[in-house]
């Protein structure tokens, strides 16, 4: 069976920092680009941040914040966070895009790419 798990989320304080954890099963691990997804309640889902063949890529909102990168012997890729914000408070998933792909559009276009896997999500609560 086909997993993506996803850690690492919590309540912190505005200012802090999490952890992320995207574990994967089932399939070949190194063939394909990860990214995080965000939603919140009653809005859009929004990319993060992901990392492919070409390296990693993130949205501006979190740019030198967050750091994202994998260990492929572990099947897992992680998303450091650091200076959380109240509006980063949302759930975080991570998904699968089988490589290539063009990873701009992977995390800034809603529907540009076919993505192969999705985890449950983990709830991120920033507090101010």
């Amino acid at each position: 069976e086909v997993q993506l798990v996803e850690s690492g989320g919590g309540l912190v304080q505005a200012g802090g920092s999490l952890r992320l954890s995207c574990v994967a099963s089932g399939f070949t691990f190194s063939k394909y680009a990860i990214g995080w997804f965000r939603q919140a309640p009653g809005k859009e889902r929004e990319g993060v941040s992901c990392i492919s063949a070409t390296g990693p890529l993130y949205a501006e909102s979190v740019k030198g914040r967050f750091t994202i990168s994998r260990d492929n012997a572990k099947n897992t890729v992680y998303l450091q966070m650091h200076n959380l914000k109240p509006e980063d408070t949302a759930v975080y998933r991570c998904a699968a895009v089988a490589e290539p792909v063009h990873a701009p559009t992977f995390i800034h276009t809603p529907g540009g790419v076919y993505i192969d896997y999705w985890g449950r999500g983990t709830q991120v609560t920033v507090s101010s």
